[in-house]
């Protein structure tokens, strides 16, 4: 892939301290490091952004999130690996991630409402729109991606 901009950072330089910003922010908010991990990784993943999706996998390892986990996360309705706040969240980005198909439908909610508080929910959906917003402006300019991945453990064993 040939990047189509290389300096957009720089060229929109106040919007992206705003969204440099807003990542600072959610991550001082109430949803814990590992879902938030989850949530940029799948919108990543259904939004196509290779960028994102090196950039969350290997935040995601350097975490102590598991490989297998990480491996799993396409097939996470037909996996156990995931919890029901888990599970929540994934489905509330895939809802709001294809937003145009889905239109957010009532189920997903439903279960966004029964596993976070009122606080979480607003902080959920702020992230899900950050990361798609991310998503759009680096698979648009075609940014590319690192070629490597974070030393784990099991790497070093």
């Amino acid at each position: 892939m040939t990047p189509r901009m290389t300096d957009h950072m720089k060229r929109a330089e106040a919007g992206f301290k705003t969204l440099f910003a807003l990542e600072n922010t959610l991550k001082t908010g109430p949803l814990e490091p590992g879902l938030l991990h989850l949530v940029k990784l799948r919108a990543s993943q259904i939004n196509g952004c290779a960028f994102c999706i090196q950039m969350h996998v290997a935040e995601a390892l350097r975490d102590g999130e598991t490989q297998l986990r990480l491996h799993m996360l396409t097939a996470w309705r037909e996996s156990s690996l995931y919890s029901e706040r888990e599970r929540a969240a994934l489905a509330w980005t895939e809802s709001l991630t294809r937003l145009s198909e889905t239109g957010a439908p009532d189920q997903d909610w439903q279960l966004v409402e029964a596993a976070f508080n009122p606080d979480e929910r607003a902080w959920l959906s702020l992230a899900i729109g950050a990361i798609n917003l991310w998503n759009r402006v680096q698979a648009g300019f075609r940014a590319p991606h690192a070629t490597s991945l974070p030393e784990t453990k099991a790497d070093a064993a």
